[in-house]
């Protein structure tokens, strides 16, 4: 009797999950279609965490000839349901695999070594070829420099093409070439790059060239060549790193190849949960973690937030995924973007409407900040909806998980270019889920004032005060479920706020806007102050916001039934 499979997280090695018993959704079916595709080169970018390593991992297992002893590695699988194909590709061909992802340094001579060292452990797994009759003593010699790091920098660029001519004469077959994470080294350059006085080049520019020879010559009229695939975030294009290539095709987000065998589909998602008895929590899972759509696969969901749910259960639902990097060009170029009005409407749960462009250069940051679209979609924070005219796609915020990153970012400009102070935050915030609304009206006026210029941009006024509550509300993600614009009652609440403790404040906030006092002697102002206060209230009550309150076993005379109402730029509360 098999015992029941288990789960490891940080492990990406296909033959170690497999011998060791853990459970491994079936994307086997890649081998083939990837195989027998028309393209000699496939790139297919993806955002981090959604299975690419593993998937290349997979890969060289099947076809390394090198490993004819591990046949049955792929039995309990889909893809041995096409004995044909396995038995004429499975362990047939010599591979190449390596992984650029720890390729990163802080100027170019520390990332040349960064190479170096990854490709001379490349070389090392294949040391064997040192005793091979086919390959002549310079070769070796060659082959020897390359594991000590002695070669030249030349050598490094032309030492994948080299190794799969070596690879070729010794086992006779043309060769399978895998690199993870290809967009690694430029991507860590352009963030870090600087001048090299001595070179009068730049960090990033030879890192660009570097990589230009060392995929050229792997890929481009490589007659040892059997089928390449490259993985990644972006499609770096114009940058010349793919210059004069017509042997390859890019399978990116949008499109309709490929599209399920990165993340984890709606039933496999299904078949997950209920094999760890945990169907019960499918709606939970879904709300957190679904929401993308790759090609034409609908509801694609985080294979890393999902495994570490399932290990974690106990803990509840949190942002796994959105914790595992740094992401310091994205938070760089969003802050920087004047993208503020757009923000606010994703968090409002709105869809945008923006160019998704497939051929990603990074030096068109320096002249369109719209190209930030594209860097928050192929990063995963967006996702598509549907396509419209010339590369425009709607686009929206995929689940609860990314939700908390826009608030976070939110937040950030309240500290960083607004200058608030957290305590300010902190303290308004707990006044307001203990019921100390006088209090919390003098903190939230502090922090409107503060912002008074971010509030110039145009556009609906009670939406911008809408996004930037939310913002200040975030520091309380610890304690409460935040939801905005959700469907209570017999309508739509602007913000409510759920306690994990029972026992505390649930909160419902209704806006509303009026027109700004004209002068001193408008004696009317309070009076159309209190009137719209009035009917913000008698909307809350009428139509039950607080509904959804009651429904998470919050008491009625624990629940906050709050309307702001801006007069202009300043709030007012009762």
């Amino acid at each position: 009797m098999k015992h029941k499979k288990t789960l490891e997280i940080g492990t990406s090695n296909f033959k170690r999950l497999v011998e060791n018993n853990h459970y491994l959704v079936d994307k086997t079916l890649l081998i083939s279609d990837f195989f027998n595709g028309s393209s000699l080169v496939s790139l297919m970018p993806r955002p981090r965490r959604f299975g690419k390593t593993l998937n290349l991992s997979m890969i060289r297992h099947f076809f390394d000839i090198r490993n004819k002893n591990i046949k049955n590695l792929f039995s309990e699988f889909e893809i041995s349901k096409n004995k044909d194909f396995c038995e004429k590709h499975q362990n047939t061909y010599p591979v190449i695999s390596i992984s650029l992802k720890k390729i990163k340094a802080k100027n170019w001579k520390e990332m040349l070594e960064s190479f170096k060292i990854a490709i001379s452990k490349l070389y090392q797994g294949h040391k064997y070829l040192l005793n091979s009759d086919k390959l002549e003593s310079y070769e070796k010699k060659y082959f020897e420099n390359i594991i000590l790091r002695n070669a030249t920098e030349t050598d490094y660029k032309f030492s994948i093409r080299n190794l799969s001519e070596y690879l070729k004469s010794h086992f006779g077959e043309n060769v399978i070439i895998l690199i993870d994470e290809y967009d690694t080294p430029i991507i860590w350059a352009y963030n870090n790059n600087k001048s090299d006085k001595k070179t009068e080049s730049s960090f990033y520019a030879s890192s660009v060239t570097f990589m230009q020879t060392f995929l050229g010559e792997a890929f481009k009229e490589n007659d040892s060549l059997q089928k390449g695939l490259l993985t990644g975030i972006m499609r770096i294009s114009r940058e010349s790193i793919f210059s004069d290539w017509n042997n390859f095709d890019v399978f990116g987000i949008t499109s309709k190849y490929f599209s399920d065998k990165f993340g984890f589909t709606e039933n496999e998602t299904k078949k997950i949960l209920a094999y760890f008895d945990l169907y019960d929590k499918y709606n939970g899972v879904k709300k957190w973690y679904d929401g993308y759509i790759f090609g034409d696969t609908n509801n694609i969901y985080n294979p890393w937030s999902i495994v570490n749910y399932i290990t974690k259960v106990k803990d509840g639902f949190l942002p796994y995924w959105v914790n595992t990097s740094s992401d310091a060009l994205i938070r760089e170029k969003i802050t920087a973007s004047g993208i503020e009005n757009d923000f606010k409407k994703l968090l409002s749960g709105e869809v945008i409407k923006k160019q998704i462009v497939n051929d990603f250069v990074f030096s068109d940051f320096d002249i369109d900040k719209e190209v930030i679209w594209t860097l928050l979609t192929y990063s995963g924070y967006l996702t598509q909806i549907k396509k419209a005219k010339y590369d425009n796609y709607e686009l929206k915020i995929p689940n609860n998980e990314v939700k908390i990153v826009f608030k976070n970012i939110v937040k950030f400009w309240f500290n960083a270019k607004m200058k608030i102070k957290r305590e300010l935050l902190i303290s308004t915030a707990e006044h307001l889920i203990n019921n100390r609304i006088s209090k919390f009206e003098k903190g939230f006026k502090k922090i409107i004032g503060n912002t008074i210029s971010y509030f110039d941009k145009g556009g609906e006024p009670e939406r911008i005060y809408h996004v930037y509550t939310l913002g200040l509300l975030a520091i309380l993600s610890d304690d409460y479920i935040i939801k905005s614009n959700g469907e209570s009652g017999d309508g739509r609440y602007d913000i409510l706020l759920i306690p994990f403790d029972k026992t505390k404040f649930g909160i419902v906030i209704e806006f509303k806007q009026i027109k700004k006092r004209h002068n001193e002697e408008d004696k009317d102002f309070h009076e159309r102050i209190d009137t719209s206060i009035e009917n913000a209230r008698n909307q809350i009550n009428e139509n039950q916001y607080y509904k959804e309150l009651l429904a998470n076993k919050i008491d009625e005379k624990n629940i906050i039934k709050l309307a702001i109402v801006f007069a202009g730029k300043e709030p007012y509360m009762k």
